[in-house]
């Protein structure tokens, strides 16, 4: 198994959410707890980029995808009545 590098830093934090941390992660797994917390965070903000992106893109596309179903309406039409 490979060995990840650590670096110690030093950072400060309000005693509220000190004490938070404390209630779930003892002092042997503070650092741990707060990478994952970080990592499931940077996840999350990718995961609402990503459906900020999809959505801004739907949105921009709706105009053309609706001139181009009103174009193939009438052809649509046509067969529903011919196999109707």
């Amino acid at each position: 198994m490979k060995k990840t590098a650590h670096i110690r830093i030093n950072i400060t934090l309000p005693e509220a959410t000190i004490a938070l941390l404390e209630q779930v992660a003892g002092k042997g797994s503070r650092s741990t707890f707060i990478d994952d917390a970080i990592k499931s965070r940077v996840r999350s903000l990718e995961q609402q980029n990503l459906r900020n992106q999809l959505k801004e893109g739907a949105i921009a596309r709706a105009e053309r995808n609706l001139q181009m179903a009103q174009e193939w309406s009438h052809l649509e039409d046509e067969v529903w009545r011919k196999y109707l």
